[in-house]
């Protein structure tokens, strides 16, 4: 039997577990899609499942079934696995039965609440999460998801086509620490521009960045999918750059954070979870537009789009290892050369800190 979705009510029960307010507006609605029920209109082939996970450890928990809780943006495409892995019977055949919780929360809250066992894991963005890990919160990173799904945008008849064109010009994001600001803010400085001092970063509501840059109050916006795609497609905007590109396109932007608690305690759960998560994400890569209608209830974008996203992010790269430890350090070396990191902190030993193989 699939594991049960939890309805609205259960996801205000459990925000409340994790002690902070999910905001109404940016839940999705829970409804649930069981590709065993549809029939063939989702195109399912549960033999897929099993062909897409040739690469993946096995990994089951042993033992009683594991009740874990996974906390997830339902807005952002870049989680597509989670869906997927709780669709498909991905997390039950690792006997696993997961709760999903759409976390509305600040950074900080997500990881506390993971941390401190109201929750046991979560799926978030790397240059969202490793600022607060410095803080110490007992949170591993054990894997990588995806990469590819943060987009740096100007007018499409704009002069400004390149990132050295952004030079005392301003920029708008959706917040001053988002994974999107400080990717770019590496890029800037890798090519010689001051992020701190030879650009403006302005902040707007997500959905209102493409009317700041009609008005020339911004000459560029970051932001990431699915909305960046979105306003992209419909105003004809121009891509000045992407994480897709350079060495970037070899790289994970999304990861998934188990509490240090539950792999003390519990590794084969924490084994499982992982294991789960990346045979999703090869089930994603596998049958694209299949998870593009498994998460087109938890977005307001059309399934063509989804699935051209899909498509396009890399989730085949999902490192993990001494691998996904090298990409931990490279992002830390990074976020140092503009400052959100600690100019004392050592790269190497921290990212042995935040990470965990539990795989091996």
């Amino acid at each position: 039997m699939m594991t049960s979705q939890p309805g609205r009510r259960g996801i205000l029960r459990a925000a409340g577990l994790l002690g902070v307010a999910l905001p109404t507006g940016g839940m999705a609605p829970y409804a649930r899609l069981d590709p065993r029920e549809a029939g063939t209109s989702f195109g399912f082939d549960p033999s897929a499942i099993c062909r897409a996970s040739a690469g993946v450890p096995n990994a089951a928990a042993p033992g009683e079934r594991r009740e874990l809780k996974l906390t997830w943006n339902a807005n952002a495409v870049c989680t597509v696995g989670v869906p997927v892995a709780d669709q498909t019977g991905i997390f039950e055949r690792h006997n696993l039965k997961v709760e999903l919780i759409n976390f509305g929360g600040t950074t900080d809250q997500l990881l506390e609440a993971i941390a401190t066992g109201k929750a046991d894991a979560g799926v978030g963005m790397a240059l969202r999460w490793l600022k607060p890990l410095e803080s110490g919160f007992d949170v591993k990173i054990t894997s990588g998801i995806h990469g590819g799904c943060m987009r740096l945008f100007s007018a499409g008849n704009s002069e400004f086509r390149t990132l050295e064109s952004l030079k005392g010009r301003t920029i708008g994001v959706s917040d001053m620490a988002a994974p999107d600001k400080n990717f770019f803010s590496i890029l800037l400085a890798q090519k010689g521009i001051d992020p701190l001092k030879d650009v403006t970063w302005r902040q707007f509501p997500a959905d209102l960045l493409g009317v700041a840059l009609q008005r020339g109050e911004v000459q560029a916006f970051a932001l990431g999918d699915p909305l960046a795609w979105m306003i992209r497609e419909r105003d004809g905007l121009h891509e000045i750059s992407n994480n897709l590109q350079g060495e970037y396109a070899g790289r994970a932007c999304c990861v998934l954070g188990v509490r240090g608690n539950l792999i003390r305690r519990d590794r084969p759960a924490a084994r499982a979870l992982t294991a789960a998560l990346l045979e999703a994400q090869d089930w994603v890569v596998a049958n694209p537009a299949e998870a593009a209608r498994i998460f087109a209830p938890y977005a307001k974008a059309p399934v063509e789009q989804l699935e051209a996203m899909v498509r396009d992010h890399t989730h085949h790269h999902h490192p993990t290892g001494a691998g996904l430890r090298q990409e931990i350090a490279r992002y830390t070396e990074e976020l140092k050369l503009v400052q959100v990191i600690r100019p004392n902190t050592d790269p190497t030993r921290f990212s042995e800190r935040v990470f965990a193989d539990v795989l091996s």
